[in-house]
């Protein structure tokens, strides 16, 4: 049981390692080798629309479930469970404004919803399911 922990605090530090290189590398890694173009960003699903001037990233909303959800994972049951929430909130947040510096990026008001979202919605679901199983 021990190995498995330190297993899944190593996936999780390392996926959040990769998030943090893809998102702050000034054009798209994806792109550029899917595509042979950097300045083209693949999208997993479209954006959800909420109306016509407000969206929500589903690329990022993606990342950032995948992000929370092996987070939480790792350090269910610990007493860093507080802390890895304002971290996550605090990531979403700083990889997004770090957009308005990078070249080639772009702060986007969709993008940092999708973050969020995701963060939320992994920790309602951790929330459920220690209430209630």
């Amino acid at each position: 049981m021990k190995c498995i922990k330190k297993l899944l605090i190593l996936g999780f530090h390392s996926i959040n390692l990769i998030l943090i290189i893809f998102y702050l590398y000034p054009g798209s890694i994806f792109g550029c080798f899917l595509f042979n173009n950097c300045y083209v960003q693949p999208q997993i699903t479209k954006d959800f629309l909420f109306s016509s001037e407000y969206s929500i990233s589903s690329n990022h909303l993606y990342v950032f479930i995948i992000l929370s959800f092996f987070g939480m994972l790792a350090y269910h049951g610990s007493n860093k469970v507080k802390f890895l929430i304002t971290y996550l909130f605090s990531l979403s947040i700083i990889l997004e404004l770090f957009h308005l510096i990078i070249p080639n990026r772009g702060f986007e008001w969709s993008d940092l919803f999708g973050n969020i979202l995701g963060v939320i919605i992994v920790i309602i679901i951790y929330n459920v399911k220690n209430k209630y199983v």
